[in-house]
């Protein structure tokens, strides 16, 4: 796979499962509307995967050492990875009840996460498991915050 390829796929995919995730759970824990969390995701992984794709475009234009063929390979591969995946998210919110597709959408999240992160900690010859369990920390931690923030944040604003 070329570079600025998994450049891409590597800053789509774990964006792509980290902002839906943390975004399911803010709204979950803020708002328990169905609707409203399918709205968060759709408009977020639209606009987000926009931002993201700009991005790591003028980021890769500033570092000199791709091309302008590379530029735009790893911008169109950041946005679709991104979008496709943070649309994943919405397919658990139309099958099952709220609470259950919250449950279903993290632990879909953190599945895909994990694998991604042994298949590149492998490519690198790193330690998977260090990889899996620092990823999946980082998830932990959006996860928490999402979730006890939205309450403390009504108590000030709403």
């Amino acid at each position: 796979m070329k570079r600025s390829h998994k450049s891409g796929l590597g800053f789509g995919v774990t964006s792509g499962i980290i902002m839906p995730i943390g975004l399911i759970v803010g709204l979950y824990s803020s708002t328990q509307n169905t609707g409203v969390v399918i709205g968060g995701i759709l408009t977020a992984a639209i606009a987000d995967s926009f931002a993201d794709s700009l991005g790591v475009h003028v980021s890769k234009e500033s570092d000199h050492q791709y091309s302008t063929k590379e530029v735009w390979e790893a911008t169109i591969a950041t946005f679709f990875s991104k979008f496709f995946f943070a649309l994943m998210f919405i397919l658990p919110l139309l099958l099952f009840p709220l609470k259950i597709a919250v449950l279903t959408a993290v632990i879909l999240g953190i599945t895909i996460l994990s694998f991604f992160s042994y298949f590149i900690a492998k490519g690198r010859n790193g330690n998977p498991w260090f990889a899996i369990f620092e990823h999946i920390g980082i998830a932990v931690v959006v996860i928490a915050i999402t979730y006890y923030l939205p309450p403390i944040i009504n108590q000030f604003f709403g």
